[in-house]
């Protein structure tokens, strides 16, 4: 007769498990969140970490709504060869490690890359500029973005959008009326996901943009940095991550959840 594990056991496994995830984050928080929290956020070097990530993230998110809604909506709405191919390849960066992504990014836009004399004659140079930290955001982050505003159009109800047409409203009346308006909940999601990837991009940056202080060297950046001499910066920057990091994460869920229980944005 085989024994029944006891449900201590299973609990106990649980508690310890749940404790070496949770245990990281409240020291973190406690160490970051302490008396000198406020004077060390005002700092010069914080400051222009946040700064850096704030604008470059806006940028990163901007574009990707302008240019990543139209590719959604063509991959999730038409049939044409090679679609599932390039349908996998825009999600490689998401399983990239991020210094290849980095890698690759100079290899193409740097200076001796593929791009990258024909940018030196138009006058253009991007490697180690805050354009490159937009590019490395962009390239890392943008497929979340992708992902999930594929899945909002494809579960926009056709009949919907047919009696729109039937009524006489033109294509762009009916997507922005109707296609946009139920589509919406999933764009949202993906923009939370893209910009919360957007801001913990480190690895693609470092390589591609380098860690120039109020230039490219964003909050992660900043981090890496301040290790090597003022731990203060790093705890008062790293409690903000967890802070947004975890907003992003209840966000999403609430996002999900409406989304699950089919009432309108």
């Amino acid at each position: 007769m085989n024994a029944r594990p006891l449900p201590w056991a299973g609990a106990l496994l649980g508690g310890l498990f749940a404790a070496f995830l949770l245990l990281p984050t409240l020291v973190l928080l406690t160490r970051g969140l302490g008396a000198d929290f406020l004077p060390t956020l005002r700092s010069p070097a914080v400051l222009d970490a946040l700064r850096v990530s704030l604008w470059t993230t806006m940028v990163t998110l901007v574009i990707t709504v302008l240019t990543g809604t139209p590719l959604a909506y063509l991959l999730a709405r038409r049939d044409f060869p090679g679609r599932a191919l390039l349908d996998a390849l825009l999600d490689l960066p998401v399983v990239l490690p991020p210094v290849v992504a980095g890698l690759g990014l100079l290899l193409t836009f740097g200076r001796s890359g593929l791009l990258g004399p024909g940018l030196e004659l138009a006058g253009i140079s991007l490697a180690f500029s805050p354009a490159a930290v937009v590019l490395a955001q962009l390239f890392t982050a943008a497929p979340f973005y992708l992902r999930a505003a594929k899945a909002g159009f494809a579960a926009v109800d056709r009949d919907a959008e047919a009696a729109a047409l039937i009524d006489g409203a033109g294509p762009w009346r009916a997507f922005r009326f109707v296609t946009w308006p139920l589509a919406f909940p999933f764009l949202l999601e993906g923009l939370v996901l893209t910009w919360a990837r957007a801001l913990g991009e480190f690895g693609a940056t470092i390589l591609f943009a380098g860690s120039l202080q109020g230039q490219t060297r964003t909050v992660t950046l900043a981090i890496y940095s301040a290790l090597d001499s003022d731990l203060g910066p790093a705890l008062v920057l790293s409690a903000v991550m967890v802070v947004v990091a975890f907003s992003v994460l209840l966000t999403v869920r609430l996002l999900a959840a409406r989304r699950g229980d089919g009432r309108p944005s």
